[in-house]
Order: C-alpha cells, then structure tokens, then sequence
C-alpha cells in the first residue's frame, strides 16, 4: 500500500513538469514569432501552448480524481478493518463471559447447594438427636466450603492476578510457573523479560495465553519440561512460544480459548509437534495491537 502511494505524486508530477514545459516553450515560441513578425510562427507557438495546458489541466484533473479514489479506497478498507476487530472482540468478550459463566454454574454454584443440603441434613440429625451423623456431615459441608473458597481464589487470580497488576508481567508469570511447577513437578524455563514494554492489555493477554497452555500441557502429561519464551518477530510482531515434551494433543479444538485470546488481538496460532516429541504453541501478535 505504502509503496503504491508513493509512486503515484512522483509520476504525476514527470508529467505534469513536462507538461509546463510544453506551455512555457509555446507560449517562448508565439512571442518570438510575434517579434520576428513570422505569423505562422507565432500561432504554432500558441496552439503548442493552448494544447499544453489544456492536458495539463485534464491531467491535474484526472490525478486529483485518482488520488481522491485511492483515499476513498484506504478509508473503507480501515473502516472494514475496524469492523471486523471490533467484532473479534465482542466474540472474545462473548465467550469469556460464556466460560465464567459455564464455571460459576458447574463449581461454586454447584457446590453450594450441595452445602445447602448438607446443612439442612444437619439440622435434621440435630433435631433427632443423630449427634455423630450431624457432626459428620458438617465436617463434610466445611470440606466443601474450603474447596469451594480455593475455587473462587483460583478463578479471581485468573481474572486479574493481583501480582501482575502490582509488580508486572514477569513476577507474574514466575509467580505462576512457580506454582504449577512445584506441584506437578515440572521444570519450567522463562524467558520473558521483552514483555515488560509492552501495553497492559497485551500483557494480560499473553499472560492468560500462557496460563492456559501450561495448563494444557498438564492435563496432556504432564510434562517434565516447559520452555516458556516471549521474543521479538519480524516487524516488531510480538511472539510467544510456550514448547512441552508432554504427549502431543490431536484435538485442535482443545486450542480454541487460546486462539480466541490471540484473535482478540488480531493475532495468529499456530500449533506444532515440538522437537522433543511434545508441542510447540506459538502465537504472533502485531506490534500495532501491543505496542505502547
């Protein structure tokens, strides 16, 4: 497109120099041929300038209507570009409502009203004078309620981990790796410094995209090993690859939440055997969409 644009004013204005030229030399000539009193001189001089000018004038014409075309043409395509990302991200905001909300009502929700009945049958045992019953099915419901409460922690650290919100991308991520790595014992290797510049949501982004490969990973293996890398593309495109030795995954759909996440942010996905037998989750963001 750049280049397109570029070409266009330097031919444009060849032409229309040479053009003036042609104006300037007949009108040169028509003086001289009045001045020599060489009438035929003097009307090719000024049909030479008459002609000039008037394609000039239909040339300025025709690349003013050209140039107008082609900003005509640059504003749908971005307008159509501006659709299209807003749509992704209605679609990314849609289905992670859907997940929280297919979360909320299969954990916690469940859970609690499991407590509830619980409860009421402790209160039956109470009333019948079952004080052994009571006391263990109230153990029970307390179990319950502890899971329940881990549950919900779990869910508001993903949501917004309070770590990367006060310290940062990288204590975030080796808060998280630390964690999963000690208990699932997995060695997990970081390189992620280079994400530390960018924006905020960029950051969140590629955090979730992070999480929730690890996370795939476990539940395919677990593995060993992860490399976990954040490293500058070409174009100043942000790359991510989170590589595992744990067994390779054949249901592309298992990927979906990550490329939705990376779609979010007009990104792209791809996923590949690893070197090591494992898989290599790769997602390129432009620099344009995580840029500060």
């Amino acid at each position: 497109m750049t280049g397109r644009f570029a070409r266009a004013p330097t031919s444009t204005f060849t032409r229309a120099s040479l053009l003036v030229a042609g104006v300037v030399a007949g009108a040169v000539v028509a003086v001289l041929g009045l001045a020599v009193d060489v009438q035929w001189l003097a009307l090719i001089g000024l049909l030479v300038a008459v002609v000039a000018a008037g394609v000039l004038a239909a040339s300025l014409l025709v690349t003013e209507q050209e140039r107008d075309e082609r900003i005509e043409a640059e504003i749908k395509r971005l307008s159509a570009e501006h659709a299209r990302l807003s749509d992704q991200l209605i679609t990314a905001e849609q289905e992670e409502r859907r997940r929280l909300a297919l979360f909320l009502h299969d954990g916690p929700v469940q859970s609690m009203s499991g407590i509830a009945l619980m409860l009421d049958a402790v209160v039956s045992a109470v009333e019948q004078g079952r004080s052994d019953e009571a006391g263990r099915i109230l153990g029970s419901a307390l179990d319950k309620q502890r899971a329940t409460i881990r549950s919900l922690r779990e869910l508001s650290f993903q949501l917004e981990p309070v770590v990367l919100r006060d310290q940062g991308f990288g204590p975030a991520v080796r808060a998280l790796a630390e964690q999963l790595g000690i208990s699932n014992r997995i060695q997990i290797d970081l390189d992620v410094d280079r994400a530390e510049t960018l924006a905020e949501h960029a950051q969140v982004a590629i955090y979730q995209i992070i999480r929730e490969a690890l996370h795939q990973a476990i539940r395919r293996g677990p593995p060993t090993r992860v490399s976990v890398r954040v490293i500058e593309g070409p174009g100043g495109a942000v790359e991510t690859l989170i590589a595992d030795d744990a067994p390779g995954e054949r249901r592309r759909a298992s990927f979906d939440a990550i490329a939705e996440r990376a779609r979010s942010l007009s990104g792209r996905l791809t996923v590949d055997p690893g070197e090591d037998g494992g898989t290599a989750v790769r997602v390129v963001l432009p620099s344009y969409r995580v840029r500060r």
